[in-house]
This record gives structure tokens, C-alpha cells and sequence, in this order.
């Protein structure tokens, strides 16, 4: 018996989107839902688990099982559930404050321990849900209800710190480029181990523009460069323009001016991270923010794998275990 032909409009729950009018998180959605019929996975095969925040309403948008958990704990929830049920494709909806500020360790562990999920940070560089406070991601100096003489912190990089972690799959893409959104999604849901995609999600009532650079189709030649694997770096209108490595930096050339071998070919699949962080670190308005997956690395054993590994080890050697005698065992002590 075949199984149904699913379309994008199955994914869609019955419930209100309640975010603002014209926020980028309606676009994340929009790919999501295009994405998931094209991977043959049933929908009750999929779990969506989100923290708190704007972006962590998600889960109840999508027309599978969901799971809408505690401020920066949605790594630690997606843990237990991969691995017991491994059978399942596991996302995990986050943001900027959500994962890298009280959430923080957990995105950190999930990420080294290469957990075969699917992570989604929405990064608009503000707090969002409850009304306008600097984030982990803010830029230096910038003015918000928290920080009213601008903020003094350095902004956290979540691509930095996803290959800091030694993350087997790193990219990033944006709201409002739909169509890289979407190939970006899916490449990360074919990955085996962590995947973590950050996307410039425009918050149009407390952040709008922040990224606009990046963002608007005008801006985004000149300030971003797409990565493709095995391809040179180039960018800019007519893509007149590229990066080349020069002793440990990067820097911008004019095409017309170096021959091609001087320029940086991009290599997705390096298990040696110095270049593509380098990648990372790269910031507009200095350099061309990267789009694209800076990172794919296959063959490294994921955690849940390992997990029932030993659970079926320890089967084995010592038959099925007994809650009752586990209770008993060990060093006890009777209270007088």
C-alpha cells in the first residue's frame, strides 16, 4: 500500500500564527513546511521541541507531535527524546536569547556530542517576546529598554560557537532569501549528527533593520558572500570581487586584478575548522557575512548511537535489568 503524496499544507496545524505582521519568523515557517514533504518522513516520524520565545511557538504551527519546553532547555529535552527513540527526526526551534544566553551550556553540549538533530536558531539580535531587551547577539552600543546608553557586551557569534564545539554541520541563511532558506533546511535535515542552520530573522517591531544589510536583495550582493562547496569565494553585484587567504587572515580582492588560484576555495567538508571559522568571524561592515554551509562533516559517531549502543552492550553482558533489585544494590544504609 502506498503512502499519501504529502503537501506543504499538511504540515499546517489548525492553530492562529500569532506573531506580528510581517515578522521573518513567517518565512522560516513557510520553508519549513515546504521542506518536510519532500523528505518522505511521516509526520508522525517528526517532533519539533522549542524553548522560550517568540520563535518557540512553533511547535504549534506544524501539524506533527511538538513539545514546547523551558526557557534553554530545548537541547536537553531533544536529548532524552533522540535517544529513546532514534527512530524519530528531532528539530529543535530556538533564538539568540533562548540558546545562547540561559540556554548557553545545553546548546554548547548538544552540539559536541553530535546528537543526530536539527537545530533552528532565529537570531534577530534583540528579545523579542518580552518586549525589546538587548540579546546575546545585540551589537556593541546598541540602544534598547535594557540598555539605554547602548549596550557595553561584545556580541556572542553562534557559528563561532557552533565550531568552537567541533559541530559536524554548521550554516547560516536568511529569512527573506526564501530559496536558500530552504536548501539550507534541507541539507540539514539529510546530515547525520548535530545540525545547527542560524537564520537573520528580521524583528520588525523592536529590531527592525538590523540586518538589512544582509537582508534586502539591494544590500546583499556587495555585503554577503554565498558559499559553495569546492567553488572560490566571490560576491558583489557582478561578482567582481573575492576573498582570498592571505598568511591566517582573510582579505577583499577585485577579481580583475588576481588571477583565480589566489583565491579561497571553499571546503564545506574540512574536518580542520580554522578556515571555516575564519569564515565565521568574517563581519559586515569589514567583510562579506557568509551564507551557506560552512561546515559538513560526515562519519563522526552521534550520541544516541552510542547511547544504545552500550544499552544493548549492557544487555547483553548482564541480561535485563531489575528496577527493584537496582533500588537494593549498591551502598545502602538503614536509618536508626
Amino acid at each position: 500500500m502506498s503512502l499519501p503524496v504529502l503537501k506543504a499544507a499538511d504540515f499546517a496545524s489548525d492553530q492562529d500564527v500569532r506573531w506580528c505582521p510581517g515578522c521573518g519568523d513567517y518565512s522560516i515557517l513557510a520553508q519549513m513546511k515546504k521542506v518536510l514533504p519532500e523528505l518522505g518522513v511521516p509526520r508522525e516520524k517528526i517532533v519539533f521541541v522549542s524553548g522560550i520565545g517568540c520563535s518557540s511557538r512553533f511547535p504549534y504551527y506544524m501539524n506533527t507531535y511538538g513539545m514546547h519546553s523551558i526557557h534553554g532547555r530545548a537541547p536537553t529535552f531533544a536529548t532524552g527524546l533522540k535517544s529513546t527513540r532514534p527512530d524519530l527526526m528531532v528539530w529543535v526551534i530556538t533564538g539568540d536569547g533562548d540558546a545562547l544566553s540561559i540556554g548557553g551550556n545545553h546548546f554548547i553540549h548538544v552540539l559536541r556530542r553530535n546528537l543526530d538533530i536539527n537545530i533552528v536558531l532565529f537570531n534577530n539580535r534583540i528579545y523579542g517576546l518580552t518586549k525589546g531587551q538587548y540579546s546575546p547577539t545585540s551589537t556593541e552600543g546598541q540602544v534598547t529598554k535594557s540598555t539605554p546608553m547602548g549596550s557595553i557586551d561584545h556580541p556572542l557569534s553562534p557559528l563561532s560557537v557552533a565550531l568552537a564545539a567541533e559541530a559536524t554541520f554548521v550554516a547560516r541563511s536568511l529569512d527573506a532569501h526564501v530559496k536558500h532558506l530552504g536548501e539550507v533546511l534541507k541539507r540539514a535535515s539529510q546530515h547525520k549528527g548535530t545540525s545547527l542552520v542560524e537564520v537573520y530573522q528580521n524583528c520588525n517591531v523592536f529590531n527592525d533593520g538590523a540586518m538589512a544589510y544582509a537582508q534586502e536583495k539591494k544590500q546583499r550582493a556587495d555585503n554577503v558572500v554565498e558559499l559553495e562547496h569546492g567553488k572560490p569565494l566571490v560576491f558583489g553585484k557582478d561578482n567582481e570581487k573575492a576573498i582570498r587567504l592571505v598568511g591566517t587572515h582573510l582579505e577583499i580582492v577585485n577579481r580583475s586584478e588576481v588571477p583565480d588560484d589566489d583565491l579561497l576555495i571553499h571546503d564545506e567538508k574540512d574536518p580542520n575548522p580554522s578556515i571555516q571559522m575564519m569564515l565565521a568571524r568574517m563581519r559586515y561592515p569589514e567583510m562579506p557575512e557568509p551564507i551557506g554551509i560552512l561546515r559538513d562533516v560526515d562519519n563522526v559517531s552521534t550520541y544516541d548511537e552510542q547511547i544504545n549502543d552500550q544499552v544493548d552492550l549492557a544487555k547483553e553482558t548482564r541480561g535485563e535489568g531489575d528496577l527493584e533489585k537496582l533500588f537494593h544494590a549498591g551502598d545502602t544504609w538503614v536509618v536508626g
